[in-house]
């Protein structure tokens, strides 16, 4: 592939390899210093002049850390002369902070989206928003990926005749319909309240659960807290047996093993949009790859083609 530039900040760069493998790429050297004041610095250490540039970086912990990183790179890019700059940032985790639910906070969301335009972004690619919303925070073209074909085709291999897919809050519905209808399946929907941010409650359950096999879908898992609530009204209502999906699985404070303990759970399927550490991966953590389908939407952005077939069934 001819004029383009592939490079990563520190926040996942294994997933960096994988895309540059599948797009038969280098990933180009990235050098980021700190300071004695504990500034950072980055350089990006190769030619960007009128290259097709792509940073891949996705916000995780830490992440004000992180998204620095990407500021820096995103103006060292701009005052290398790149062509273009596009941001491949997998998981964007100020998409939380969609709207003002209390006074005088800011919408962080559209803030951090801001700052990226003005350090030089040109296009943003990234992959289940936390909310739709979010993508009219950008100023700029946004290919807005998500993973649910990926998670369809690996559910695929159970028997799915007695299956229903749930959502765990009325706001994720949508998804956990057109994901139930990759699968050819029911679904369900929960009705959630947030009390905090580790405390919610769901009071009831939308939706045929009893005697059933349940994949709960969420689009990101952090502290578990609303996954185990739902479990427990699950159980009330006579699930068979149960399964946990999301695409990003970020598992703060051993949300991973509270929820892998429970017993009647067989197993959490979540995709590397954020890096598991090695260590906190339990017998049942299943992970796949969403690499190959942003390095193909990577591709077809080069190369001036359609990003919605993506999209299509299959």
């Amino acid at each position: 592939m001819r004029d383009i530039a592939v490079f990563s900040g520190s926040a996942h760069p294994e997933l960096a390899e994988e895309i540059c493998a599948n797009l038969g790429v280098p990933l180009l050297p990235v050098e980021i210093d700190r300071f004695a004041n504990d500034c950072l610095q980055v350089q990006l250490q190769a030619n960007c002049r009128e290259r097709d540039v792509f940073l891949i970086q996705p916000l995780v912990k830490p992440v004000q850390e992180h998204l620095v990183e990407l500021l820096l790179m995103l103006d060292a890019a701009r005052g290398a002369s790149a062509g273009r700059i596009t941001v491949v940032m997998p998981h964007y985790s100020y998409a939380r902070s969609d709207k003002k639910d209390a006074p005088r906070i800011s919408i962080g969301g559209r803030l951090v989206a801001d700052l990226m335009v003005t350090a030089g972004a040109n296009r943003v690619l990234t992959m289940t928003l936390h909310s739709p919303q979010v993508h009219g925070f950008f100023s700029v073209p946004v290919d807005h990926l998500h993973a649910l074909r990926e998670l369809a085709r690996y559910f695929r291999q159970y028997d799915l005749s007695e299956t229903t897919v749930v959502s765990p809050d009325l706001g994720n519905a949508k998804e956990a319909a057109h994901f139930a209808r990759l699968l050819g399946t029911k679904v369900a929907a929960g009705a959630k309240q947030r009390f905090a941010d580790d405390r919610v409650e769901i009071t009831s359950v939308i939706g045929e659960i009893a005697g059933r096999d349940i994949i709960v879908l969420d689009d990101e898992i952090a502290r578990g807290s609303t996954v185990l609530e739902l479990l427990d009204r699950l159980r009330e209502m006579g699930a068979r047996s149960i399964r946990v999906a999301c695409t990003h699985g970020l598992f703060a404070d051993g949300a991973l093993k509270r929820i892998g303990g429970q017993e009647d759970v067989l197993e959490i399927v979540c995709t590397n949009t954020v890096p598991v550490p090695v260590e906190e991966r339990t017998e049942k953590l299943r992970i796949l790859s969403i690499a190959p389908a942003l390095a193909e939407a990577m591709r077809r952005i080069h190369n001036g083609e359609s990003v919605s077939s993506l999209f299509e069934p299959n």
